[in-house]
């Protein structure tokens, strides 16, 4: 999949955002910045300035060049053609969410209210939503995706535990997003009962789909067995 400026030069311009707030706060910055909060929004840790101003932006630019070498090193790299759309989504809204994560430590360290917890929520619940809309439109690949043993060797596998898993990812997203507003008990032992059930569901499904599929193949180096 070969890189084109219209893909590359947003994300550019994200982490150069980054980085220029990053260089206007410094000389103004408290010794110590908030870089951990709870769900209750309360800090439970603080890191020096460095931490503080630089470590997001350092990620935001390892995730971006991580991400942009992937396709070319992956064993099933052909494939991200077909999906280059979707796989830029991707990049573009991880990006987003650290960039956005990082205006936020910004808001802080400026005094202004702001209740942390509920942001980092609704931030992950969009991303959950975002994965969920475009996860059946990814193609067998061994990096990106719902990677199995069955989905990594069925057609059939990977492409029916992407349609639901897609579904299951945008209810996680949504209740994700409900958690933000209410941060409850009940809410969060819902939100773990749907984590649970969408990891625990789509690996059973992966295998209940593979195991019927008459097409599947034997990972490289093994044989089909006359049970199989």
């Amino acid at each position: 999949m070969k890189a084109t400026w219209s893909r590359e030069l947003p994300q550019i311009g994200l982490i150069a955002l980054m980085t220029m707030l990053a260089a206007v706060t410094w000389p103004w910055a408290p010794d110590r910045i908030a870089v951990r909060w709870d769900l209750q929004g309360e800090v439970t840790r603080y890191g020096g300035k460095a931490e503080g101003l630089l470590l997001l932006p350092a990620l935001a630019l390892l995730v971006y060049l991580f991400l942009l070498v992937l396709p070319r090193i992956d064993p099933g790299r052909a494939n991200y053609q077909r999906f280059a759309g979707p796989y830029n989504m991707i990049r573009f809204s991880l990006l987003s969410l650290i960039a956005i994560a990082y205006g936020v430590v910004h808001v802080w360290i400026r005094g202004y209210p702001i209740d942390v917890a509920s942001a980092g929520l609704l931030l992950v619940g969009v991303m959950l939503v975002i994965f969920g809309v475009v996860m059946d439109k990814i193609r067998p690949n061994w990096s990106v995706g719902i990677r199995t043993p069955w989905t990594l060797t069925s057609q059939e596998s990977w492409t029916r535990t992407h349609r639901v898993g897609g579904w299951l990812f945008i209810v996680l997203g949504l209740w994700t997003l409900l958690l933000a507003v209410e941060r409850t008990a009940w809410a969060l032992a819902v939100w773990v009962i749907i984590l649970g059930a969408t990891v625990v569901g789509l690996f059973a499904y992966s295998y209940l789909v593979w195991r019927a599929d008459p097409r599947k193949m034997p990972p490289t180096g093994t044989l089909l067995t006359e049970d199989s």
